[in-house]
């Protein structure tokens, strides 16, 4: 650290307990108080260099002939500085620096130790040194500004205040690397102004690492949380980048709010400069308030501040009671990028009073909205449709659909809690768009296991949920699952059968078509099978294993049939159909919405894919598969 020494005599005070005492062999004629400290000195030096001091000894003269004593309780820095001041005063050597200068440079302006009373006075020599010392190095502007805090009307009236955060900001505005060196605080080794590293003052040639953008973030953390803002206020208008003011602040709040720092090892803070005056917040109404001013710290642009960050700031928040704006802010903060966020940050404690529910699903509904809204604004949402398994529409809607995995996802993980009522866990599903959702199996599991852990709930509230799942938008293995749940209604269970049926036969004839494409493809082929053995050997090998897999499916196809058969005998037997009524109004009693041209078209196209498959086992397969089908319509025909 850069210092100056004062003066030329050898040290002549001496402390007594409570009491300074000027030992150069003459008696003391003038007591000056400050705070509990007492200073026995001589008249002369002291009004020889200050114009308080001149007036204050003159005014204690007229009144008291002897016993002369003048009261300083207001001097800045108390009597540690006054001490230094003294010393200054007769000449003793003393040691400018950058932790005292504030305090001198405000003492010498309160006494009036200006030219007039003396050349080469304290205020001159201190100006001297700040501007062309302290002022002009980093960690001497840090250190400086943060004993700004104990004398602030003194060091902002004298402009101390704003030429060490500009001279910090400027410095935190231009790359380190041109300085050539060191500005930060911990350094480690000295450099030369070449940049080698220093070894007693010899150079090794060693060259010292280059910094990066945050090499500031650790140094200016040391402040108080008013010159905080205002350095970063500063950094703000010379330009410096919003994504490196961001990085700053989350910094700076991990370091005060223990919330935020669970995973943080305590080995990374040894070598820190000790706060001045902020310190660790201790009481809860500091945090506070620092999470209010850290809130409207942060820039608004998305994707600046992390998203487990500020998931962890509204968790403080919430904790510490913050203002409701502050809440709300936070929450449109996260809402912004909701699409980064992860399933473990959603799962947010409920800190309510009332502790309806284990997870505050309320606050995770609003953050869902926010998102929402926004994406609307941004066009993002925009109407899509689903086609053979495929999202059609806007790339932009790769984050409403993550968002939509993330939802479900925390559906199941809240829908164990008994405490949660079966309104809300449907807003939240419901709030999620269709068309968000290329699958509703993640919401099939989620209403699955809100089922299973609410079995009180009513054969209408069952029904109810279950119309938030879309059943043509289940895969085969949830379909699969959905036809044997017994927690399933049994309107949901044989449309699950339904749709399941109408996938399993538009894979059939899919498949059909690739077979025809890889026949055709054989034909082609077969003049250059001399010249392409090993293409044809793979063509086989294809074909072989898609029969092997249409045989698959057509068994499942068979279970299938034997299955909704089974079920149409339940049911008249349970007499919720008439005798006389028709399988066509069951399937319009349980919600069947597609129209039976539709399955007419279907089974048509597997009957002509049928009749046009080529020879061998497969079209034996075929036409078994043909016959079954009509046998079951004669079944059918006969019950009706």
């Amino acid at each position: 650290m850069a210092c100056m020494k004062l003066g030329s005599k050898g040290d002549a005070f001496q402390r007594q307990g409570q009491a300074w005492f000027c030992t150069t062999g003459l008696p003391s004629d003038i007591v000056v108080e400050v705070g509990e400290m007492s200073f026995h000195l001589h008249k002369f030096p002291l009004l020889s260099r200050s114009g308080v001091m001149e007036r204050l000894i003159s005014e204690a003269s007229e009144e008291v002939e002897e016993g002369c004593v003048i009261n300083l309780p207001d001097i800045p820095g108390g009597a540690k500085t006054f001490e230094l001041v003294a010393k200054f005063c007769y000449g003793v050597k003393l040691e400018l620096t950058a932790s005292n200068i504030v305090y001198l440079r405000c003492a010498a302006e309160f006494l009036e130790m200006t030219e007039e009373y003396g050349e080469s006075n304290l205020i001159s020599q201190a100006e001297v040194f700040l501007n062309q010392v302290v002022l002009r190095n980093w960690k001497d502007s840090l250190k400086a500004l943060q004993t700004c805090d104990d004398v602030l009307p003194y060091a902002e009236d004298l402009h101390i205040t704003k030429r060490c955060i500009e001279s910090l900001a400027m410095k935190a505005s231009t790359d380190p690397n041109l300085f050539g060196w060191p500005v930060k605080e911990h350094e480690g080794p000295m450099q030369s102004p070449g940049g080698s590293v220093l070894w007693n003052g010899i150079s090794t040639g060693a060259r010292p690492k280059n910094s990066t953008s945050d090499w500031w973030y650790e140094d200016v953390s040391t402040l108080s949380l008013p010159l905080y803002k205002r350095l970063i206020s500063i950094m703000e208008s010379r330009g410096i980048k919003q994504e490196i003011i961001a990085g700053s602040i989350t910094f700076y709040a991990k370091k005060y709010l223990p919330g935020l720092n669970r995973r943080q090892g305590t080995s990374e803070s040894s070598s820190r400069l000790p706060p001045v005056s902020l310190g660790t917040p201790s009481s809860e109404e500091d945090q506070k308030l620092l999470v209010e001013e850290i809130d409207q710290l942060l820039p608004v642009q998305k994707g600046l501040v992390p998203t487990k960050f500020l998931f962890g700031l509204l968790r403080t928040a919430m904790i510490l009671r913050a203002n409701p704006n502050c809440i709300s802010n936070l929450e449109k903060r996260i809402g912004m990028q909701l699409d980064q966020a992860t399933l473990e940050d959603l799962l947010m404690p409920n800190f309510s009073y009332s502790m309806e529910t284990l997870y505050n699903v309320d606050c995770v509904q609003r953050i869902l909205e926010h998102f929402l809204a926004m994406d609307q604004i941004t066009g993002g949402a925009s109407p899509c449709s689903i086609d053979d398994g495929q999202l059609i529409g806007s790339p932009s809607l790769t984050p409403i659909t993550m968002v939509a995995k993330l939802i479900d996802g925390y559906l199941a993980e809240v829908a164990p809690d008994v405490n949660l009522k079966l309104p809300k866990f449907q807003a939240l599903a419901a709030a999620v768009p269709d068309y968000a959702r290329p699958l509703d199996d993640g919401l099939y599991r989620a209403v699955d296991i809100y089922l299973k852990s609410h079995p009180w709930l009513a054969e209408s509230d069952r029904e109810q949920l279950c119309r938030l799942m879309d059943c043509q938008k289940l895969s085969l293995e949830a379909c699969t699952h959905a036809a044997q749940n017994e927690r399933l209604p049994l309107r949901i269970v044989v449309q699950v059968l339904f749709f399941e049926q109408l996938q399993l036969r538009t894979s059939i004839a899919g498949c059909f078509l690739v077979s025809d494409n890889l026949d055709g493809s054989r034909q082609l082929r077969s003049g250059f099978a001399g010249s392409n053995e090993g293409g044809w050997a793979s063509a086989v090998r294809e074909n072989q294993v898609l029969k092997v897999g249409m045989d698959n499916m057509r068994m499942r196809v068979s279970e299938l049939e034997k299955e909704c058969s089974n079920m149409r005998q339940e049911i008249e037997k349970l007499g919720r159909v008439k005798g006389s009524s028709k399988w066509g109004n069951v399937s319009k009693k349980f919600g069947f919405r597609l129209k039976s041209q539709m399955c007419s078209a279907q089974e048509g196209s597997v009957s002509n894919q049928l009749k046009g498959n080529g020879n061998g086992n497969g079209n034996g397969k075929a036409e078994k598969i043909k016959e079954r089908h009509g046998q079951h319509k004669k079944v059918s025909s006969k019950n009706e």
